[in-house]
């Protein structure tokens, strides 16, 4: 075991047999590691791991402190919550019963000797002409027409993200994006180095005005942009403003990542971004949420006089699809089985989504009835790390706000509910729990 776990182990053992009592508060980390004789960034491995487990909380501005437990005892209670699994709510993987029935007989043709040998060979960025004649299908019943030969295949969502902002961005680049993002494209900026900019933004998604007004400012690169199911809001922009976006990217001759990963479970939503500037959208969606989490397969469909510069990220990457999951992607979407299932887990996310509207009455939720995930800001005086931290000490994980916060000195004292992993009764006992916890604290008031 690493060392730093061995440590908080015995601070946890402290803090269950009552050596440290509720509301005790820690040394400072320097101090902490001059006492240990260890490093400080080893002290803060130790600090984030008992906030991991859920057994101290930290108040900016004031120091860690040791929480109160579950039950109103001392340390074992909280000890045992923090010990017992988790129920995910950071995860956000949608299955639906049947899902394995529903896709193994279109697996078993490929593992003839002579199909399996085809199936493992590497694949192109390119892909197949099978698959890209399947992707542009899907996409067509999506609201986007495009040729086949603009298509290009990644072994994920992710992957398709990284090499179209890649192939548009150089290190040091600005990239506009909405204030609250996908926290994994953070990840991406900072491995590209790349500058990510907030853009204004209201109901409606982000204004217009703001994307200019960030150009102006210092020229922007690209946007990286999510109109549909938007992660972690679920907010969906309109088609008007779509237009508005569109109008004004053509005039500036900015290009757009447009993320529609979640855009699946929004029948006849609006048409993507993608269908109103076609020129400079390089749009970006994939097959594990539709199919499952390990059918990884992503693509992005790029202005026709990009396909090669995409392509040649691609490769550079590494990021190419694997053969074997490609021709399993075109057997599925050729037979009806991701329609079979996709109609499915729009179902599963309606149904969840009513157990959030039961659970959290009379918090203020931001959702979308097709959503599979719900943003809840906190009731005062919550914050987002003291929520979480409190979560963690009852079993359950949430994932808090300022992981989508691109500017860190307004982080929302919200939390993400990923709805899809945790089967529904889990799910409805997790959500009653946290309501419990929310109202608790507030009428503390502590958090």
């Amino acid at each position: 075991m690493d060392d730093y776990r061995r440590i908080a182990d015995r601070i946890a053992a402290d803090i269950a047999s009552g050596r440290l009592r509720p509301g005790q508060r820690l040394p400072p980390q320097r101090v902490f590691a001059r006492r240990r004789g260890i490093a400080p960034s080893t002290a803060g491995r130790i600090y984030g791991e008992l906030v991991r487990r859920g057994l101290v909380v930290g108040e900016v501005g004031r120091g860690t402190f040791v929480r109160a437990a579950p039950d109103g005892q001392p340390g074992h209670a909280l000890a045992e919550a923090a010990g017992a699994p988790l129920v995910n709510l950071e995860l956000n993987y949608p299955a639906v019963p049947g899902q394995s029935e529903l896709l193994a007989p279109a697996l078993a043709p490929l593992l003839r000797p002579d199909a399996l040998g085809q199936a493992l060979r590497p694949a192109a960025a390119a892909g197949t002409p099978e698959a890209r004649q399947a992707v542009a299908a899907l996409l067509e019943g999506c609201g986007l027409r495009t040729g086949p030969e603009r298509i290009l295949f990644t072994g994920n969502a992710r992957q398709a993200i990284a090499a179209a902002l890649a192939s548009l961005v150089r290190p040091g680049g600005r990239v506009g994006v909405e204030p609250l993002t996908y926290p994994l494209v953070r990840e991406i900026a900072a491995r590209l180095g790349l500058i990510l900019v907030p853009l204004a933004t209201d109901a409606e998604g982000p204004l217009p005005e703001s994307v200019a007004a960030a150009h102006r400012s210092a020229p922007l690169s690209a946007l990286y942009l999510q109109p549909t199911l938007h992660n972690p809001t679920s907010r969906t922009t309109s088609a008007d403003r779509l237009r508005q976006l569109a109008d004004t990217v053509h005039t500036l001759g900015t290009p757009v990542v447009e993320d529609r990963i979640w855009s699946f479970l929004h029948p006849g939503g609006t048409p993507p971004l993608a269908a109103f500037a076609p020129g400079l959208v390089h749009l970006v969606d994939g097959l594990s949420k539709r199919i499952a989490p390990g059918l990884a397969v992503g693509f992005v469909v790029v202005p026709e006089n990009r396909v090669e510069t995409v392509a040649r990220a691609v490769r550079s990457g590494g990021w190419s699809a694997g053969g074997f999951a490609l021709e399993a992607a075109v057997r599925w979407l050729g037979d009806g089985t991701v329609d079979r299932l996709v109609d499915a887990k729009r179902r599963d996310a309606r149904r969840r989504q009513r157990l959030v509207a039961e659970r959290l009455a009379g918090f203020t939720v931001r959702s979308d009835p097709a959503a599979y995930f719900a943003w809840w800001e906190l009731p005062p005086p919550w914050r987002a790390d003291t929520f979480t931290a409190a979560a963690r000490a009852h079993g359950i994980a949430v994932t808090p706000g300022t992981a989508f916060s691109v500017d860190p000195g307004r982080t929302p004292d919200a939390v993400r509910l990923g709805l899809a992993s945790a089967p529904e009764p889990e799910l409805a006992r997790a959500l009653a729990t946290l309501a419990g916890v929310a109202r608790d604290g507030a009428a503390a008031g502590t958090g």
